[in-house]
């Protein structure tokens, strides 16, 4: 009798390692179920097979209802044969179904199907833990045996792995076609932004600005941004860049005011290791940018070395690492902004006559908030919105005399300051319309206006400069609420250096 068993046996191994083959090269769970219920009828000499995964959010089983099928069967999991496979870990072998009591009809019900005996064994992943039952119903002929038990037992083992590697396959998928919706609605979100420019005005200074945006869309020349400080000139370069054929490679955006001439070009331009102790080796702005756009915010601030090397960069394409000895190729548009005169600079010999042409192909001039006060509702009611749009909260809106305050005040920071404000309000507005109660704190009024000297005062040069460096201190402060930091960035000076004229002019801190 052993000597018949044991071919009967090898063959089954045989069999269930080409089904493990077949298995483990498919990683959709529905097609890799539907593969081991048709080899398990093989294999078994049995008329159905499946596998019912467990759904422990639920406490449910759920399988496919047939071969081929996409429609779901699910039940309760301490129901059924399948339930008690689970729940006992146990192999239930069930020669007569409906003399047994844990025998769930309901299933024969759905399926249309008459079940006349069955074995269950408990699929178990690498951890050990159950993560389902497989179920062959009707043996073709007589009942099952235990030589049957073992091989659904092996085959169920085999099975769990090839399931928990399709399973996590369909999660990184969705997660990644998640992400990839994520993206494009990002996408369309920044492009329905800029499809406007993100530029707020009507008036004929704004729309120029918009129409010149508009015009130079399709080109990959170096813009030159130049405006006062809070003008929105890096919403400008943003807008340049998400309505180019750029639009989907980097933005960059480095303010080269905020770093130490001594970190400034390893942060443009990367630095090896070894340069200084600790140092490790990384890219700078313009590898970031590679493909893309880089934006150079307060360009004037630049060293003269610091402008030859972007010269360079701009001429060859090329990009070398402080420290370094080889080049390494970039393709980068360069939009740059500054609020400071560079003629003038030219002039004093602090920036670069030949990078100044190189950087301006295009100059787009942003006009200083005082001199568009038509446009301060509008933005007032956009940056309103904003606020309402970010927190969540309901909708919001201002009072005429608010408006008219606004409208009215002095906004030496420009755009950015009347942004600020605006979210102030709204954030300690007691209500939903901003009326002149929440204007606690005042708003920044327009400097009075200084009456020319007359010709018989003889006024001297000295006096008349230190009344206008005095005058000007007095309104950049007044403007920023004595914020000494900001006052000085919006004069063009250190903060040491605002503090030193303040001495000189006695005016309080």
């Amino acid at each position: 009798m052993g000597s018949l068993a044991r071919p009967d046996l090898n063959e089954k191994l045989a069999a269930i390692l080409a089904i493990c083959q077949k298995m483990n090269s498919e990683r959709d769970l529905g097609t890799l179920l539907d593969l081991i219920a048709r080899e398990a009828t093989d294999l078994l000499d049995c008329d159905r097979a499946s596998i019912f995964l467990l759904d422990r959010e639920r406490n449910e089983l759920w399988s496919k209802v047939a071969l081929g099928s996409d429609e779901i069967l699910r039940f309760d999991a301490r129901l059924g044969i399948a339930g008690s496979a689970v729940l006992t870990g146990n192999t239930v072998n069930v020669q007569d179904a409906y003399s047994d009591p844990r025998f769930y009809g309901g299933i024969d019900g759905q399926t249309g199907y008459r079940t006349r005996n069955l074995l269950a064994v408990a699929v178990r992943n690498q951890q050990g833990e159950i993560i389902g039952a497989f179920e062959v119903l009707n043996k073709r002929a007589g009942a099952f045996i235990v030589r049957d038990e073992d091989a659904l037992g092996a085959l169920a083992s085999h099975a769990a792995i090839a399931i928990e590697t399709a399973q996590l396959i369909g999660e990184l998928r969705r997660n990644q076609d998640e992400l990839a919706q994520q993206n494009a609605h990002l996408w369309r979100e920044v492009e329905s932004k800029y499809s406007t420019h993100g530029i707020i005005g009507t008036g004929q200074k704004i729309q120029q600005v918009v129409r010149l945006v508009e015009r130079i869309r399709d080109s990959l020349v170096s813009v030159l941004v130049t405006g006062e400080s809070g003008t929105g000139k890096e919403l400008v370069a943003r807008a340049i860049h998400y309505t180019s054929p750029r639009a989907r490679r980097p933005f960059v955006a480095l303010n080269c005011a905020a770093l130490p001439e001594t970190l400034l070009e390893s942060e443009l331009f990367g630095i090896e290791k070894g340069v200084a102790t600790g140092v490790n080796p990384r890219i700078g702005q313009f590898q970031k940018a590679d493909s893309g756009t880089l934006f150079l915010d307060e360009i004037a601030d630049l060293s003269l070395t610091a402008q030859a090397k972007i010269l360079r960069v701009l001429q060859e394409r090329v990009v070398e690492r402080v420290g370094g000895r080889t080049s390494t190729s970039v393709d980068v548009r360069l939009l740059a902004a500054t609020n400071k005169d560079l003629e003038a600079e030219i002039a004093k010999g602090t920036f670069r006559e030949d990078l100044y042409y190189r950087i301006k192909v295009i100059h787009i001039h942003m006009p200083p908030l005082r001199d568009i006060r038509e446009e301060i509702p509008l933005l007032a009611n956009h940056f309103l919105k904003e606020y309402c749009r970010e927190t969540g909260r309901g909708a919001m809106e201002f009072s005429s005399p608010v408006i008219r305050k606004l409208a009215g005040a002095a906004w030496p920071g420009n755009i950015r300051q009347l942004r600020n404000e605006v979210m102030r309000l709204a954030a300690c507005a007691r209500q939903n319309v901003i009326t002149e109660d929440d204007l606690w704190e005042g708003l920044p009024t327009p400097a009075p206006e200084r009456p020319p000297a007359l010709p018989a005062e003889r006024q001297s040069l000295k006096k008349a400069v230190a009344d206008l460096e005095k005058g000007m201190i007095l309104e950049a402060l007044q403007g920023t609420r004595n914020n000494q930091q900001q006052a000085a960035r919006l004069l063009g000076l250190s903060r040491q250096g605002l503090i030193n004229k303040m001495k000189r002019y006695a005016i309080a801190g």
